[in-house]
């Protein structure tokens, strides 16, 4: 067992700080000079000091070494930069001593401050951590002591006055507060008021809701409780779980305990539900951390480590009296893997999604636009003789406010908003909804196998036991063996628990101990019984053979489980230490995936035939597991055996094997995505060959194409690495003849291919033949045998490749690449659990279409508000310039009307339409900035401005038309015919452009699925042309429209509306069709930028790849891309 004092000298200190900080200290005059130009600025520099921090340090600080440092300058492992303030705190003489430091006078001057005879720790915070200046180490350490912080993970909820500040500071509300401002300057008082109650109601709205999300966090997040810990006397007190340090020894009850800290298990098992964790609702075993020489790490050790925040149902055996269990706390707050995974919450992943960015520099081109805008107006004003510069000066900038639209960046939100409510009706939970719109572009989904494509639970198909003379015949259940090392073995090597008389472990070892027909019985109280049965040894569990039952006049003992080895992922098994009755005998027992247990068996022992049942068995799509045995010594310490003395030098016993089948859904969703275009691709940690069964068997692999082998083998001492790749092993035993005729047809393009390859060769592939891993990528479908980390290694490599990549798995062993994935799906009955963005309630891979097509829908939605946002801005602005040159304006309540009772009101329910029913071949585009949406916004603009001049030119054409009083100048003037034409006409634009850019067919339902956008648009096509022909007295009043008595040129105007609405229809229905790539042939055509893209055309035009047959080491310099 593990000291806790030695533990802590191994913990203290968490990885390094940030490898790219640089160190800054401040400049007194720098400082002055900043905070003079601050105030004749009238604080602008300080909002650019806001908005941009680091210009702030570069501005008022100066380089310097990071032991002198004021201010640090960090970038994160995204890339992102981030200015961070050190901070002092005085410590108590001797502390010093715990960051490794002795305190002599030269390490005491490297800390002490000035001429003060203290002691001040230098520390930083970020994201929740704390990184402490460790002067030997001449860096800032993560270090793990209560004096770094306490066991809590404090999810910060700020105050609604900082709420408040961090909001109006935003650049849309800073432009939103100017514009108001400039309004109110010149006397529109009745609009600036209107958006000004608009801007608090959606300030407070955005407060309450951030705030909420904050206290919800921080509720699921923080734990406090009491607990019990042993003081190293030896004596046991209760403290509050905020006190816990790494080190403290835990004394967990038998009843179990919601854990507020991760910790390794010294003594006694814990049943563990790590369902909030993970998503993985099948509790856990978790059995004593051995004692060993090596290192620990929770990522290895995950067997033997208890987590925060999971929820312990049963502790056993660590205590006296059989009960309770006892653990060292390994990390506390944010250091733990529960603050990991809220941290990832709080400061997520920056998302690099063109769509946002190009958004970024489409507000640039339009604040552009303003800025010509602003420099016509201004020359017109000026030779309009416009007195006073103030007043030239805010005309000018009015058309500011009008052409870049304040409530852009908030009206693009809305599709998403919808399509998240849309996807909670189905069961599918998401914590990150800017995610939503990136589900539109995934060209890549990952599957795991079992739980996932497969059914969860497996029944047992047949076992068949391995003697001198090789394997014997199947048996279809285990309980009809003869009595022996392998029915025992099965009965024995497992990890279920007994709760409450029910069995609770992994579904297939339930299954397996089923099939026995053994019974398994724990200990009662101390225990002490069943451990004078079995010779005096500590027993975690027994297993007893059913009553009466015989073979021949042979009977079945029963065994006492005395130590277990839970099952690893990357060690692909597990083992148990067993005792016979009265401790007359002790035997170990191995079971994993046979080529492990092979490997660690004698050879002798290995039947001959192996390799060949071993390929039959897989290939049918068994899940195949093997078992093996050793005898002990029994008057060894068998509760203090260490794992790799158990498991080597094994006896092989036999071969189990299990049906799981494939769930019925998988095959479906397999074909819809292989339809759309969406690449499938499946990570197991099963055998390749049954993972390519199930391939075939849910339509990955089709009946028609053919699996190539990658087998990479490592460098060793006698060998160099090297890369085969070969074909399935029916196809060549079919003859020489067959596999060239093969050969032939894949260089050809005559047979599609599909690459199978497992961990084993994965790493050797990444280690030694990196050139060669984007190729395998590309075609690889099946990977096998594949550990957690290589899975989530598995998901960056093809998110290199400039594939968005979707992750669907149980969340158990994928909860990095679930992460790590651009869309990762966790299927769980939770609500909603951290181990992804979206978590399924639904037991099947069904879920994975319909986020794709919300996904598609949402940014299809994106796009259609954006575009119309910006064309209503557009619309404006071209009245405004209009109405200005002909030295007239558009009046304050026509900006109400506009703004706030027409546009926004059809920009809110636009969005409401649901997905297409069908997932189709192309996904929606994804930049604002690409020929078919800049053309389609230069034309609509075009056409729109020709409409206002048309009303205009025809109204001054009339014979009944009065000239405006040219001595005057904007809202003066009003009404007039000038004002009147044009309101007529941009409003029914507003309402044109609404349905022109409402894009259905093929990624949402038709136009006349949204209900109440069609019936808004009658309403708001009735009010227009209501205002048009029939506007009556008290309306034109409050509008400030001119009385027009004659209705022929009322009909004129709505003809002409309608001829508007005709011409951009046509015209965005041929863009649509692709009308504007023609000029894209101008320039020729040019590659995609994707590198999956270009990789699969050159693959698919070479003539050598792959090479089939070949054996490649890492200095070949062949290219098989020819």
């Amino acid at each position: 067992m593990l000291c806790p004092s030695d533990f802590e000298s191994e913990i203290l200190f968490g990885s390094l700080s940030h490898q790219d900080v640089q160190g800054y200290k401040w400049v007194r005059w720098r400082v002055w000079l900043c905070r003079l130009a601050a105030l004749l600025s009238l604080g602008l520099l300080l909002l650019v000091f806001h908005w941009r921090p680091r210009f702030g340090v570069f501005a008022r600080c100066k380089s310097c070494p990071l032991a002198l440092a004021d201010i640090l300058l960090l970038r994160d492992s995204f890339g992102q930069q981030h200015v961070v303030e050190i901070l002092t705190e005085e410590m108590e003489e001797g502390s010093l001593e715990l960051l490794g430091q002795s305190e002599d006078t030269e390490s005491r001057d490297t800390v002490q401050l000035y001429k003060e005879e203290k002691t001040l720790l230098r520390y930083y915070l970020f994201e929740g951590l704390r990184y402490v200046w460790v002067d030997r180490k001449g860096a800032f350490c993560r270090v793990r002591r209560t004096i770094y912080g306490t066991n809590l993970i404090d999810v910060p909820v700020k105050p609604y006055t900082k709420l408040l500040f961090e909001e109006i500071l935003n650049p849309f509300y800073v432009f939103q507060m100017f514009s108001i401002v400039l309004w109110m300057v010149d006397h529109y008082y009745i609009y600036a008021i209107c958006i000004f109650i608009v801007s608090v109601i959606s300030i407070t709205i955005s407060l309450y809701e951030t705030r909420k999300q904050s206290i919800t966090l921080r509720n699921m997040a923080q734990l406090i409780t009491t607990v019990t810990i042993r003081r190293k006397s030896g004596e046991e007190e209760c403290v509050s779980s905020v006190e816990l340090v790494p080190g403290d020894c835990l004394i967990i009850p038998q009843e179990g305990m919601l854990l507020p800290c991760d910790a390794a298990l010294l003594a006694g098992e814990c049943l563990v539900n790590e369902s909030m964790l993970t998503g993985e609702s099948v509790p856990v075993l978790k059995t004593p951390l051995q004692a060993s020489d090596r290192k620990y790490s929770s990522d290895t050790e995950r067997r033997h480590t208890l987590f925060s925040g999971t929820q312990l149902i049963q502790a056993k055996g660590g205590r006296p009296g059989g009960v309770g269990a006892v653990a060292v706390v390994t990390s506390t707050g944010f250091f733990t893997a529960k603050g990991d995974l809220v941290s990832s919450i709080l400061y997520p992943q920056p998302i690099d999604f063109r769509f946002y960015r190009d958004a970024v520099k489409f507000l640039l081109i339009l604040a552009l636009v303003a800025l010509i805008g602003t420099i016509y107006i201004f020359v017109v004003l000026y030779r309009s003789n416009v007195s006073g510069i103030s007043k030239l000066v805010i005309r000018s900038l009015d058309i500011v406010t009008i052409a870049v639209p304040p409530a852009l960046p908030a009206a693009i939100t809305t599709g998403t908003i919808y399509a998240q409510r849309r996807l909670k009706q189905h069961g599918i939970f998401c914590i990150s909804p800017p995610r939503i719109n990136i589900c539109g572009k995934v060209s890549l989904f990952c599957f795991d196998k079992t739980g996932t494509l497969t059914e969860e639970g497996l029944d047992v198909w047949g076992v068949m036991e391995a003697g001198p003379a090789g394997f014997s015949e199947l048996v279809p259940e285990p309980r009809l063996l003869p009595p022996g090392h392998l029915k025992s073995g099965l009965a024995c090597c497992h990890t279920v628990a007994l709760l409450h008389g029910q069995l609770l472990g992994d579904p297939l070892e339930l299954k397996m101990v089923e099939s026995t027909g053994w019974t398994l019985q724990e200990p009662d109280g101390d225990g002490s019984v069943l451990n004078a049965e079995f010779g005096g040894h500590k027993v975690l569990a027994v297993m007893r053979p059913p009553d009466q039952q015989a073979y021949g006049a042979v009977s079945i003992p029963a065994m006492a489980i005395v130590q277990r080895f839970p099952f690893s992922s990357a060690l692909q098994r597990m083992s148990v230490v067993t005792v016979t009755h009265g401790g007359r005998s002790a035997l170990a027992f191995i079971k994993g995936s046979p080529e492990m247990v092979a490997s660690l068996c004698h050879t002798q022992t290995v039947p001959a035939q192996f390799s060949s049942k071993l390929h039959s068995f897989s290939s049918e799509g068994l899940r195949v597991l093997a078992v093996a045995y050793k005898p002990l010594d029994v008057n060894s310490n068998l509760s203090t055996i260490e794992r790799g003395e158990v498991e080597k030098d094994m006896r092989f016993l036999g071969l189990l094997m299990m049906k799981n089948l494939v769930k019925p859904e998988s095959a479906k969703v397999i074909n819809i995505l292989r339809k759309a275009n969406v690449r499938s691709i499946m990570v197991t940690g099963d055998n390749v060959l049954t993972a390519v069964n199930v391939a075939k068997t849910c339509g990955m692999v089709g009946s028609d194409e053919k699996v190539i082998f990658v087998t990479a083998t490592p460098h060793t001492a006698q060998s160099m690495p090297t890369l085969r790749f070969s074909l399935e092993e029916e196809a060549a035993l079919s003859g020489q003849s067959s596999v060239e005729v093969i050969t032939q047809g894949l260089y050809q393009g005559g047979f599609v291919y599909h690459l199978a390859i497992n961990g084993k060769s994965f790493a050797v592939l990444c280690d030694h033949f990196p050139e060669y891993l984007p190729k395998i990528l590309m075609r690889a479908t099946i990977f096998a045998r594949m550990a957690p980390d290589q899975k989530t290694q598995l998901v960056k490599e093809l998110q290199k490749l400039n594939y968005r990549v979707g992750m669907c798995g149980d969340g158990a062993n994928d909860c990095g690449a679930l992460r790590a994935a651009d869309v990762g799906v966790s299927l769980s009955e939770a609500e909603a659990s951290v181990a992804s963005p979206f978590t399924s309630k639904t037991e099947n891979i069904s879920c994975v279409p319909l986020l794709i097509r919300e996904g598609r829908c949402s940014l299809v939605t994106s796009f259609s508000l954006f575009r119309y946002m910006a064309l209503y801005s557009l619309i404006q602005f071209c009245s405004v310039i209009i109405l200005y040159t002909v030295k007239t304006s558009i009046a304050d309540p026509q900006f109400l009307y506009f703004d706030v009772l027409l546009v926004t009101v059809l920009a809110i329910v636009m969005g409401r339409g649901g997905p297409s029913e069908e997932l189709y071949p192309s996904r929606p585009a994804a930049s604002l900035l690409a020929l078919p949406v800049l053309g389609s916004l230069f034309i609509h603009t075009c056409m729109i401005a020709l409409g206002q001049l048309a009303a205009l030119f025809i109204t001054t054409s009339e014979e009944w038309y009065i000239p405006l009083n040219a001595t005057e100048v904007g809202t003066a003037n009003l009404p007039n015919l000038e004002n009147t034409c044009v309101f007529d006409i941009s409003g029914f634009q507003y309402i044109i452009m609404s349905v022109v850019l409402t894009k259905s067919y093929p990624h949402k339902k038709p136009l006349y699925h949204n209900m109440v956008f069609l019936i808004l648009l009658f309403i708001q096509f009735g009010v227009m042309t209501w205002l048009v022909l029939y506007p009556g007295p008290a309306i034109s009043w409050l509008l400030q429209l001119y009385n027009i008595s004659d209705m022929n040129f009322k009909l004129l105007l709505v003809s002409l509306a309608a001829l508007n609405f005709l011409i951009c229809f046509v015209v965005e229905v041929l863009i649509d069709l692709g009308l504007l790539n023609c000029l894209r042939l101008l320039r020729g055509k040019r590659p995609s930028k994707k590198q999956y893209k270009q990789l699969d055309s050159l693959l698919s035009d070479s003539t050598s790849w792959p090479p089939l047959n070949q054996t490649l080491t890492p200095t070949d310099t062949v290219l098989y891309c020819s």
